[in-house]
């Protein structure tokens, strides 16, 4: 696993598959995936494809944030039931959301692409800065989470 992560190329990575027709959910896994360098199958973006324009269609959450979740919950995410990793996950997700929602004013795709046409390039450009953005501070949270673990271990 790489833990020296260039946050620019994370987010020219994100921002490339983007626009090559992965959906945001897609892309911000696609982009942990490939500048941590961690063992992913291309099953866990398949499983993230339904979250687009808000689970499918129904503007609910922005994909964005449910594939930055889904990494999240790849490093933190428990395994076994009864695992208490689940509070460690929990938290570290709302921190994801609160920053999500702050940046943008609502976790929910709906709300957030509502003004635009789905084929406009507002609202590509919009979904584009989300994506990066996003996949960027996962990224912080699980570079910040994973120092953290090693400095216990030490």
């Amino acid at each position: 696993m790489n833990t020296n992560i260039d946050m620019e190329q994370l987010a020219q990575d994100a921002d490339n598959i983007f626009h090559q027709g992965f959906a945001c959910s897609e892309s911000v896994i696609y982009a942990i995936r490939k500048n941590f360098e961690i063992d992913l199958s291309d099953d866990a973006i398949a499983m993230s494809s339904g979250f687009p324009w808000g689970l499918g269609g129904g503007g609910c959450i922005c994909g964005a944030l449910a594939g930055g979740t889904m990494c999240i919950g790849y490093f933190f995410g428990r395994r076994t039931p009864g695992d208490p990793r689940n509070q460690r996950c929990f938290a570290l997700t709302k921190e994801l959301h609160d920053f999500f929602t702050e940046s943008f004013h609502s976790p929910c795709c709906g709300v957030l692409i509502k003004d635009y046409d789905r084929d406009a390039p507002e609202r590509k450009a919009m979904c584009t800065d989300i994506v990066t953005s996003t996949a960027k501070k996962t990224a912080e949270i699980i570079l910040r989470e994973l120092k953290h673990d090693e400095q216990q271990e030490s």
